[in-house]
């Protein structure tokens, strides 16, 4: 391609400019012009929700800065915008990272399509994984169920991922453009919710590069132990980033490598997280291969299970107040900064769909709504693991007690505390079922059952014993 050639390099899933292979090809082919569409061509149930949408504008805001100004945003029909644009600037060549959704692989046809019909050339690049789906499959060609066989045999021993790329040299294109227009998206309703939640992180690839490095020089000594206490800094919290494509999973992985291979008594910790990497290349595969993982089970057995319709249950579950500590921690943790612990995310799915026995599909719909990471392969293919109808799912007879679990991975209450503040007070022996706290240690607590603290919106024994009967009918 000549050198004055002009591009556009579509950004989606991939806001950053290392590590982007879509972007090199474009400023290799000569001036470029970034672009961003706001297109939501997808299911109503499955666009872009609350804290997306915050996190979503204040990456772009940081990703116009790190292009000089450079970002045109945009916000519509993916296929005609990019079209225009062609015919307005001549472009020759339009080059983007895949997605991996259902709707997005459907999208990039059609975008091809017309892109051919027009004379334009139009490249798609593996931006977002370590392996793509069709490269992880077992011997016979079929995708794998089970995550030990998927990450051993379908990825470690297929060709290692590529290395991360260096940010490219962009010469943009030199005429009067006009502004990047991103308040003209929509994505912020300038509500105090927002605002506090987004003050909470550092948005961007800047931060994204920051947040790893920490990571590596501190979080992951104890990452294998440490991952599930949520009042421990041992966690990386990158997911965000990930799944705007701040910072790239195949740079995240080298530089895990690289820590590894000065620090090897980091063995034990980094490969498993490094095994964690691998459960987001699991989804995406069960997600490409089974594009109907966001709304039907992948057990079919659970078609027929008999879910409890439960309004009042539900909206206590994600307000954080059934009366179980843990719980409530989790989801209030969720619900003010826009991320949930994954020791907790398992704790609070266990309880919505076995001991309130409420449908996943709900769960999931306010993770979706909620969660700065919210990634529709992840978020579907998590919580039907929670809800044992999944790929190598925890059995739905595996019920989370959020006591014992909250005796076991916040000792102190700490956690419990942070979120919950209205038991501060209470001693830890009683922190995590409060109901049984004799009356004057509550008293001196300063916690009223039923007023300042809800009474247990389900006994979790006898909740325990309908699940499990509930179950039973399927094998019937």
């Amino acid at each position: 391609m000549s050198s004055d050639q002009t591009s556009i390099h579509w950004f989606r899933q991939d806001l950053r400019v290392a590590d982007n292979p879509a972007l090199l090809s474009a400023a290799r082919s000569g001036r470029v012009i970034p672009v961003y569409i706001f297109d939501d061509p997808i299911p109503q149930e499955f666009r872009i929700g609350g804290a997306s949408r915050v996190w979503l504008h204040h990456s772009l805001d940081s990703l116009n800065h790190t292009l000089n100004g450079h970002l045109r945003c945009f916000r519509g029909n993916s296929e005609t915008i990019l079209e225009k644009l062609c015919k307005e600037y001549n472009v020759k060549h339009v080059a983007w990272n895949r997605a991996y959704d259902p709707w997005r692989i459907e999208q990039d046809t059609k975008v091809k399509a017309k892109l051919h019909s027009i004379g334009i050339k139009g490249q798609s690049f593996n931006g977002s994984l370590l392996w793509e789906p069709w490269e992880t499959l077992k011997a016979d060609g079929s995708p794998y169920r089970v995550f030990t066989p998927f990450y051993k045999n379908g990825c470690l021993s297929a060709d290692v991922p590529r290395p991360p790329l260096s940010a490219p040299q962009i010469c943009y294109y030199d005429e009067k453009l006009e502004p990047s227009n991103l308040d003209n998206l929509g994505l912020l309703d300038n509500q105090s919710w927002e605002a506090d939640l987004i003050s909470k992180w550092r948005v961007g690839e800047d931060a994204a590069s920051a947040k790893l490095k920490i990571f590596l020089n501190e979080g992951i000594k104890n990452y294998k132990n440490g991952r599930n206490f949520p009042a421990q800094q041992s966690v990386s919290r990158l997911s965000p980033h990930l799944r705007w494509g701040e910072i790239s999973v195949n740079t995240v992985w080298y530089a895990t490598k690289k820590q590894l291979k000065e620090s090897p008594h980091l063995s034990e910790n980094a490969n498993h997280f490094l095994s964690e990497l691998g459960w987001r290349e699991f989804s995406h595969s069960l997600l490409y291969h089974f594009p109907f993982l966001p709304t039907k089970n992948l057990n079919q057995r659970f078609e027929k299970f008999p879910w409890v319709k439960d309004q009042v249950g539900l909206k206590a579950w994600k307000s954080g107040c059934t009366g179980i500590p843990i719980v409530d921690a989790g989801m209030r943790q969720l619900w003010n900064t826009g991320y949930m612990h994954n020791r907790l995310r398992m704790i609070v799915g266990s309880f919505l769909v076995k001991n309130l026995r409420i449908h996943w599909h709900d769960g999931q719909a306010w993770f979706w709504d909620t969660l700065f990471d919210a990634d529709l392969a992840n978020n579907s293919a998590g919580w039907q693991w929670i809800a044992g109808c999944g790929a190598d799912a925890a059995p739905y007879f595996r019920i989370f007690n959020p006591v014992t679990q909250g005796l076991k991975f916040d000792p102190d209450g700490s956690f419990i505390r942070q979120f919950v503040p209205e038991l501060g007070k209470v001693p830890a022996k009683y922190i995590f079922d409060p109901w049984n706290a004799p009356q004057d240690i509550l008293a001196t607590s300063g916690v009223v059952l039923g007023e300042t603290y809800p009474n247990p919106i389900v006994d979790l024994k006898i909740s325990r014993e309908k699940a499990l009967e509930s179950f039973a009918t399927l094998k019937a």
